[in-house]
């Protein structure tokens, strides 16, 4: 086996900021070094890694910062740098796509902000791809899952609602449960996902690319996606509390506080 390793990494962490993240989650201090970096760091010393490619953003000023913040070290490790897409993940992964190599026969595609991969789970996951042609780690959904809709009244009617549209509402983040959802079957997906070179380019070549991740695409083609157990420890950061267990994972604290004379 020969594997290219794609990391998109050209989102804007929205929903980090929207939860307090005061700058890009990929960029935030994980151990002394970027998240980002880490998340690099868990292929570059395997003997089945050939390639390494990150996509980063879209525009071409974001793109040149992204460069200038992370190309001198990733490019120690070999990696290559591409543009992302504008507005969807799919148009990323596309764009890292057509800089695979020829020599490779299986693309494994990781979600940048999953810096924990336990090396165990990615073992499992390229032993299983020698034998199958698309394969994704997950793990079984062990809480009770219920569908949920806004509720007719969320709480005590606010003076700003009818400017806000809703917005002033007292519980505005209230909802009602529809229907439970038997959970028995279902699994939480992670990445990475290899697939066989020639299996993935087919499926970017289909004129529908929407799809919450790369697996819906094979399954698209009516392909078989086989599934291996992941783990826990595999998180994937989404908001700053997240970033908080990634360092106890991975038993590496905060960034220590620079010294007063160096704060400016």
């Amino acid at each position: 086996m020969r594997l290219t390793v794609i990391i998109p990494a050209a989102g804007n962490s929205t929903r980090y900021a929207e939860a307090g993240g005061l700058r890009h989650k990929l960029d935030e201090d994980l151990g002394d070094r970027p998240v980002l970096h880490r998340t690099v760091e868990l292929f570059t010393k395997r003997d089945e890694v050939g390639s390494i490619i990150v996509a980063g953003p879209h525009d071409d000023a974001d793109f040149d910062e992204f460069t200038t913040r992370h190309g001198a070290k990733l490019g120690f490790y070999g990696v290559r740098l591409c543009q992302g897409g504008a507005a969807h993940r799919w148009e990323t992964v596309r764009n890292a796509l057509a800089l695979v190599e020829e020599d490779a026969t299986h693309v494994a595609i990781h979600d940048a902000a999953r810096p924990c991969t336990p090396v165990d789970l990615i073992d499992r996951v390229i032993e299983a791809a020698q034998t199958n042609a698309a394969v994704i780690p997950a793990v079984d959904v062990a809480d009770t899952l219920k569908r949920t809709e806004d509720a007719p009244d969320a709480g005590d009617a606010d003076p700003l609602d009818a400017i806000l549209g809703g917005g002033g509402k007292a519980n505005s983040s209230i909802r009602q449960v529809t229907e439970d959802v038997p959970r028995e079957g279902l699994v939480a997906v992670q990445t990475p996902q290899v697939f066989e070179r020639g299996l993935i380019l087919r499926a970017y070549a289909q004129p529908d690319l929407d799809s919450t991740d790369d697996a819906g695409l094979i399954a698209k083609l009516g392909e078989p996606v086989h599934v291996v157990t992941g783990d826990a420890r595999n998180l994937k950061i989404t908001v700053p509390a997240d970033l908080e267990l990634a360092r106890a994972i991975l038993k590496v604290g905060p960034p220590k506080e620079r010294a007063a004379h160096k704060r400016f």
